[in-house]
């Protein structure tokens, strides 16, 4: 009887947060015939466990998947396992563009650069029945003392991979995690600071093979699937794709997808707006900038006219939910021209605004050109900006914390719609950002950390209008389940509160003592707002005058 025995190899991703789902080490071992075990841990997992699983798994080829979020605890990783006997392989971004360091420092024997299905599978044959290399594409390897770089190649035909959504083992995951999709790979535009630039050509898989993984994953309980398409409108079958979504939805899970908003065609904003229903789907577009130089030195070609357009016409509906994303520190874009930029797009009213910070990720066109620019950036992944020559550390100190006020104030959605329409009321939105970073710094509240009385009495004491401030101390008053602390004037006539209280306890079967006890009032010029606190519970009632 014959008995073959196969080597034993893991591989292992580090995410960004528990929720993600690494779809690069899944691909691998869905293209592959030899057995595959995966290991997923978080960027909080400590090491040493990490390294006690591996030590307990005694794999023949041990192999990483890399990014800029993972990449320095993989390397403290590497240095730990340089004496062990493992064949080590490396594969992703962050290695595919500056392999030389792992090898020339013996910390991997090989690096797989940028698409790895077909070339590991090759590579593990290889390995196991100890026959050359130089044949397999996309592989970095030392040879005696000589550095190897076989033929890069990309996948033509997308099709004739195996997909990486139908592992039983992900079913009890799938209402917890993010699922991601391809339905195609590369990008059309070549912006300079993107590792999508550096791709040849953009190629789709069948979309009968999407629907198929969109059905699935839905079946099974996805609550969130997120297309990771560079521009997911460059495909032509994108209606296809959306309407089977409609088609076919369950009113549970909802979909997310990275548009190019200027080329995206109206009419598939219209068939969305008709036939979807509200929070099925989440559009992020990248508008970066509207600089027009800066967008050209980067280039970006946008067309401004028709991406604000298409915007207002997603918000027209507000079927689809909206995340735009900004960059500070790209080129020639100073302070002045970031808040310009920063205003016009916020003033758009879109659900959620990213401010992220321009990173020199390797191999893109911008890190080449960081001394034009006379750019200082960590040398440490994730490679941020420090300064520029239009921007220096303390203005990019400043507009961190504005990131961290717009966070606070609009994306986690604490204060409500009250808030947004608010802030959609000023002339500059960035303005109250910066002054609010800036009262929060001058008071100490980073430092010693605040409550969210802190920051709601930061807008109460700049907002003058009397209807605003009322319906913001009612998002405040809803926010807890217990009763909070009043940190504004709410003095109530003994008599006032009296009648209110009664009229509630006559109208509910709430007890007198109790709403004496637990409410929190608020008058207005026709109306009281009352509110009682009860079993971590917050019931709130209106009694109009």
């Amino acid at each position: 009887m014959l008995v073959v025995i196969f080597m034993k190899t893991m591989l292992i991703a580090i995410d960004a947060k528990f929720i993600h789902t690494n779809n690069a080490i899944r691909l691998l071992k869905a293209n592959t015939d030899y057995p595959v075990d995966l290991f997923e841990y978080t960027i909080k997992d400590s090491l040493q466990n990490i390294r006690k699983d591996i030590h307990a798994q005694k794999p023949d080829v041990l192999a990483f998947s890399c990014y800029i979020w993972n990449i320095e605890a993989i390397k403290e990783l590497l240095e730990t396992l340089k004496e062990e006997a493992y064949t080590i392989v490396l594969g992703g971004p962050e290695v595919s563009y500056d392999s030389m360091h792992y090898i020339e420092h013996d910390l991997a024997d090989f690096i797989v650069r940028n698409e790895g299905e077909i070339a590991f599978d090759l590579l593990l044959h290889a390995i196991d029945q100890k026959t050359p290399y130089a044949s397999i594409p996309n592989l970095i390897y030392k040879d005696k003392d000589q550095i190897i770089q076989t033929k890069l190649e990309e996948i033509k035909d997308l099709s004739k991979l195996n997909p990486p959504y139908f592992f039983e083992e992900d079913l009890p995951h799938l209402k917890h995690k993010i699922a991601y999709i391809e339905s195609s790979r590369g990008c059309p535009y070549k912006c300079s600071y993107c590792l999508s630039s550096l791709e040849k050509s953009v190629r789709f898989f069948r979309v009968e093979d999407v629907q198929k993984a969109i059905l699935y994953l839905m079946d099974h309980g996805a609550k969130t699937v997120k297309f990771l398409d560079r521009t997911f409108n460059a495909n032509k079958q994108t209606l296809a794709i959306l309407d089977f979504i409609i088609q076919h939805h369950n009113n549970q899970t909802v979909f997310q997808f990275e548009i190019t908003g200027d080329v995206l065609d109206p009419t598939i904003i219209d068939y969305l707006n008709k036939h979807a229903k509200s929070g099925m789907f989440r559009f992020e577009i990248g508008i970066q900038s509207t600089n027009e130089e800066t967008n050209l030195l980067v280039d970006r070609f946008q067309n401004k006219e028709k991406l604000f357009s298409n915007i207002k016409r997603i918000q027209a509906k507000n079927i689809i939910d909206l995340h735009l994303d900004l960059i500070a520190g790209l080129p020639k874009e100073d302070l002045t021209s970031f808040k310009k930029t920063f205003d016009e797009v916020f003033l758009l009213g879109a659900k959620e605004l990213q401010l992220g910070f321009l990173k020199f990720l390797k191999g893109t066109k911008i890190r080449k050109e960081a001394e034009k620019y006379k750019y200082r950036y960590e040398q440490k992944a994730p490679y941020q900006i420090i300064e520029s020559d239009v921007l220096s550390k303390e203005n990019l100190t400043l507009l961190s914390g504005v990131e961290h006020m717009l966070d606070l104030f609009h994306n986690k959605e604490y204060f409500g719609q009250h808030m947004h329409a608010y802030l959609l009321s000023l002339e500059s939105p960035f303005d109250f950002f910066k002054e609010a970073y800036l009262t929060s710094k001058q008071r100490g509240l980073f430092q010693e950390g605040y409550q969210l009385e802190d920051v709601y009495s930061f807008a109460f004491d700049r907002i003058k209008d009397p209807e605003i401030l009322y319906r913001l101390k009612q998002d405040y008053l809803l926010r807890s389940k217990v009763k909070p602390k009043i940190f504004w004037d709410n003095t109530i006539e003994k008599e006032s509160r009296k009648e209110l209280l009664e009229t509630i306890a006559n109208q509910t079967k709430h007890s007198l003592q109790d709403l004496y006890k637990h409410t929190i009032i608020l008058r207005h010029s026709k109306q009281a707002f009352v509110v009682l606190y009860k079993n971590l519970q917050a019931y709130s009632f209106v009694i109009e005058k």
